[in-house]
C-alpha cells in the first residue's frame, strides 16, 4: 500500500492486480500499528492519519485483527519472529486471502503468501 501511494517502482509486478477495480485490496490494522510505532521512534517520516485517509481514498479496505486471527498464530511454525508479519500471515490463512510481501521468509508459510518481485 505504501509503495503504491508513494509511486514506487517495486510495485510494478502487481500494480495491475491492485488497480483492478474488480479486486478488493485490504490493509491490516497491524500495518497501521507497525507504522505508528515506526513514526513514533523516528524510523518512518509520515502522518499516519494522512496515510490512512489516502489508503481509504485509494480504495483499500481496512482489515481488523480478530480473535480468530490471534488463535491462528498458535498454529504457525516459528519461521519468522516479527510479530507484525506473523499476524499478517495468520490473517491471510484465516480469511483466506493472498498476502503480498517483499519478505522472502514468509513464502514458506502458505501458498497464500505472494512474493512481490
Amino acid at each position: 500500500m505504501l509503495w503504491l501511494l508513494a509511486g514506487s517502482k517495486r510495485i510494478k509486478s502487481v500494480e495491475n492486480i491492485i488497480l483492478n477495480e474488480n479486486n478488493e485490496i485490504y490493509v491490516s490494522t497491524a500495518s497501521w500499528w507497525e507504522l505508528a510505532i515506526k513514526i513514533n521512534i523516528k524510523k518512518f517520516d509520515g502522518d499516519l492519519k494522512v496515510i490512512r485517509k489516502a489508503s481509504s481514498d485509494s480504495g483499500f479496505i481496512e482489515l481488523p485483527i480478530t480473535g480468530e486471527h490471534a488463535e491462528a498464530l498458535l498454529k504457525l511454525p516459528p519461521v519468522h519472529k516479527d510479530p507484525f508479519d506473523r499476524i499478517l500471515v495468520a490473517q491471510a490463512i484465516t480469511e483466506p486471502m493472498k498476502l503480498m510481501t517483499a519478505d522472502n521468509k514468509l513464502e514458506s508459510y502458505s501458498d497464500l503468501i505472494w512474493k512481490i518481485k
